[in-house]
């Protein structure tokens, strides 16, 4: 029975990863998202050396979504397995329960379950203890905004399992939390084993055997609420448009499930049952929403008109980092200039049609949005240039039509209740 010597992952290198990234990335998949047809997370299991009872892998999670990250606490993958197998041992990430190990005396294995769930490790993981892109917490970030950190490695030695392509079983089941639902996995599909290149690209190394699981979000899945919702305001009109009511669930009569800030139960209720789940704990408002969105019409001039964006965070257990904000507004192809924001136009219909962009903080400066009470807030502005030919602040037309944080789409106010223009005279 053994347990296999720790691989080094060839091609390591960040910027390999990203090439591979936008490479490999498939040109169709089954998808929930308009906005990202093609959007999906790939999990690829590759038989890197076999073993007497078994076999040596490396199984990458790649995130081939446009906005939609995993953020903290992290993923949660899992399987079952065909036959009887187990895992020796693992290097970047463990499994949360040994199960019954009983019958193995002297060599014990990592686990025995037969349907494990495995974690990431931290970053403060012993370097012998890591392979690359492993050991982020579980954090995996979008192929638009960080290419090079958009996958998520480990490595696991596998026993009672059969050392030949012809009697190895691939897993089945698979389930990827993060903690929580919303994700749907294929079955394993076994395919070309992967080939992989040394960091100076001048030689090749093969797989023995590889399979991809793809698995796709589903946001009725994830969450019975919404998470998000959007309030309008304008220069040209006092009022603000707020979030409707109830747009992410309603206060219970005994508000038990909000907290206002000031609150004597506020430091019990963050630290409460739901604090490593990530289980949202949201300030007491009409609208209950762990985060809410202001897009205010600020200025118009004779061939600019300026937006300005707020973003903020009524989540007392959630800091957002790496957040990010997609609209969708037909103005967009005439974004002029960005203040303290990044940006990157999609084109999820292809063609020349350029109306939804997708902004993201800077590094270091706003790409963390504070929990609430802690400067939880983060605002920009934009300037876009007038088309004269479609330009008009009639009918709530400078309004966006949709709003997406984190890859989860916002309640937005009816149409009706629009902030208008004033009377003419």
């Amino acid at each position: 029975m053994a347990t296999g010597g720790r691989l080094a992952v060839t091609c390591s290198a960040a910027v390999l990863l990203a090439v591979a990234l936008l490479i490999s990335a498939p040109d169709a998949a089954e998808a929930y998202d308009s906005l990202d047809p093609n959007g999906n997370i790939t999990i690829k299991w590759d038989v890197m050396q076999w073993t007497p009872d078994g076999y040596v892998a490396v199984v990458t999670m790649y995130n081939y979504q446009q906005f939609r990250h995993i953020g903290p606490p992290g993923w949660q993958l899992g399987w079952t397995w065909a036959k009887k197998e187990v895992i020796w041992s693992m290097v970047g990430a463990q499994a949360t329960e040994q199960g019954d190990c009983s019958k193995f005396k002297g060599n014990i294995p990592h686990s025995c379950k037969k349907d494990p769930v495995i974690v990431d490790l931290l970053p403060s993981t012993p370097y012998d203890m890591q392979i690359a892109n492993c050991c982020k917490a579980g954090v995996i970030s979008t192929i638009s905004q960080d290419p090079a950190n958009a996958a998520s490695s480990f490595q696991l030695s596998v026993g009672l399992s059969g050392s030949t392509t012809k009697t190895v079983k691939v897993p089945k089941n698979f389930t990827l939390r993060t903690p929580g639902p919303g994700y749907t996995c294929g079955r394993a599909i076994v395919g070309k084993p992967t080939i992989f290149f040394s960091a100076d690209g001048r030689r090749a190394t093969k797989a023995l055997m590889t399979w991809n699981v793809t698995c796709t979000y589903s946001q009725f899945l994830a969450q019975k609420t919404p998470s998000c919702c959007v309030s309008l305001s304008s220069f040209y009109n006092n009022t603000t448009v707020n979030c409707p009511t109830c747009s992410c669930g309603c206060q219970n009569p005994s508000g038990s499930n909000c907290v206002n800030k000031g609150s004597p139960r506020l430091r019990s209720a963050i630290d409460g049952p739901g604090k490593w789940s990530g289980e949202p704990l949201v300030e007491c408002t009409s609208h209950m929403c762990p985060v809410k969105i202001n897009w205010h019409v600020k200025q118009n001039s004779k061939d600019y008109w300026r937006v300005k964006i707020t973003i903020t965070n009524l989540n007392f257990r959630m800091n957002y980092s790496e957040w990010n904000l997609v609209v969708q507004h037909p103005n967009f192809d005439n974004i002029t200039q960005l203040f303290g924001l990044n940006y990157k136009p999609l084109t999820p219909y292809g063609g020349d049609i350029n109306d939804t962009a997708m902004f993201w903080g800077v590094k270091s400066y706003n790409d963390v949005l504070m929990q609430d009470g802690k400067l939880g807030m983060v605002q920009s502005e934009l300037l876009l240039r007038k088309d004269s030919r479609t330009f008009t602040f009639e009918k709530g037309w400078a309004f966006p039509r949709r709003v997406y944080f984190n890859g989860d789409n916002c309640v937005m106010p009816a149409p009706e209740n629009y902030p208008s223009l004033p009377m003419q005279a």
